[in-house]
């Protein structure tokens, strides 16, 4: 049986490397416009310049919301490792400028490479990694493979298989067996996606229930302070934020901060829409509906005719979410999955989501168990519900603690990666 199932995982990746070759031109289309100017195009096919002779360690984080995910995770390695240089990889240019003003050059970045054969060996055996650590579950077959040609060990950490995912990876059950059975370890988010992924063909005494590395995220005095600041020169006026919003969700928060006006008419929403090339549209939107506008990357005051500040810029969700009395997180109210509910949460910020959690059902779950979250299904609600909380003081703060206390009670899957990396390490 083991002998089938071998044969069988070789075959379904060697389909699914024509697959891949054949569909080659879509694929370079599609990635084409992930670049920047200091990453050549050719890193997408490997070709990667790697200096220094110290041991490497690899990280991959497939873009912003993964980057910010392991960012305690990346400070964690370098820590723990100091003899040790790091290496990231992301697939969007959105994820390698994040990385570039969290860790700037303690950490080297490139471009993942394209999941073809001789690319995905190409970057292998040039980067020559001890352990490769990859956040959450970005899983390509070609490039894991390679890894274990060249004995690289593989853990997956923050590991999540939302329902969709799991169906998928079903279809393809002989490439996905053969993807898990060699990764080294599993840090699971939940026991569901531990139990999926052995479902999968991950060996069950390789798969850990570590808990969401979300939970341990980090607030340095430097952000707090910085939040406080800005706040403070915006005067004394109801703040709400709008984060990482997406089509559909701006004007459903325009609808709901025009509710508010019309209770609170020095009202301030700062928005945030989730990707840059939607600034421009967003600022029209805003404008359109009569909303005074200031664009964060203009620099300019905030002031008490300000209706809407828009941030059109990367890196400053974080401390923003610092400003705010009520912080809503885009990708739930429509059909996206949602985005970091923790971040506002650590901060001790009243937390406001739409429905559509698919992406982080059971931090959404335990948010909501410790009545430190509330869930609204459109305009009209999300709008009722930012008046009753800043026309009751004492229920906005308390919700807002119970987001603080349900972060500090989860802490832990940091704590149970690191160990487990530093054993791969030591056995190597």
């Amino acid at each position: 049986m083991r002998a089938r199932h071998g044969l069988s995982s070789r075959l379904a990746r060697w389909l699914y490397s024509l697959a891949v070759c054949l569909l080659s031109p879509l694929i370079w289309w599609r990635v084409w416009r992930e670049w920047l100017p200091t990453h050549p195009r050719r890193e997408r096919l490997g070709f990667i310049a790697v200096e220094g002779d110290r041991p490497r360690l690899w990280l991959h984080a497939a873009s912003v919301g993964e980057v910010v995910t392991a960012a305690p995770l990346i400070r964690s390695l370098l820590d723990d490792h100091p003899d040790h240089d790091l290496v990231v990889t992301t697939m969007t240019a959105t994820g390698a400028e994040r990385v570039r003003q969290m860790f700037g050059e303690r950490v080297s970045h490139h471009f993942l490479p394209l999941d073809f054969p001789i690319s995905a060996r190409r970057f292998i055996a040039r980067l020559n990694p001890r352990l490769a650590v990859i956040a959450e579950t970005e899983l390509w077959p070609n490039l894991l493979a390679a890894c274990r040609r060249r004995g690289v060990p593989v853990v997956i950490a923050n590991g999540r298989l939302s329902a969709g995912a799991f169906r998928l990876y079903q279809r393809f059950g002989a490439l996905s067996r053969g993807m898990l059975e060699t990764v080294a370890w599993i840090g699971a988010k939940s026991p569901l996606d531990a139990e999926r992924f052995v479902s999968l063909g991950a060996p069950a005494t390789r798969v850990t229930v570590t808990g969401a590395l979300k939970f341990d995220l980090d607030v340095d005095d430097a952000t707090r302070h910085a939040s406080q600041q800005l706040r403070a020169s915006w005067g004394a006026r109801p703040v709400w934020i709008a984060g990482s919003t997406h089509p559909g969700e701006d004007e459903q928060a325009l609808v709901a901060h025009a509710a508010l006006k019309r209770r609170y008419p020095e009202a301030l929403l700062v928005l945030v829409p989730r990707h840059p090339q939607r600034f421009d549209a967003v600022d029209a939107i805003c404008r359109e509906r009569g909303e005074q506008v200031v664009r964060l990357s203009a620099r300019m005051p905030v002031n008490a005719e300000t209706t809407v500040l828009l941030v059109d810029t990367m890196g400053d969700l974080m401390r923003l979410y610092g400003c705010a009395d009520v912080a809503f997180v885009g990708g739930s109210l429509e059909p996206v999955g949602g985005h970091n509910l923790l971040e506002p949460a650590a901060l001790g910020v009243a937390v406001v989501s739409g429905p559509h959690l698919d992406n982080l059902r059971e931090i959404a779950d335990t948010l909501a168990a410790g009545e430190a979250r509330l869930e609204v299904a459109d305009a009209d609600e999300l709008g009722a519900t930012l008046i009753s909380l800043f026309e009751d003081d004492d229920r906005r703060h308390r919700l807002g603690a119970a987001g603080r206390a349900v972060v500090e009670a989860n802490r832990g899957a940091l704590a149970a990666t690191r160990k487990r990396i530093a054993a791969l390490l030591n056995d190597s």
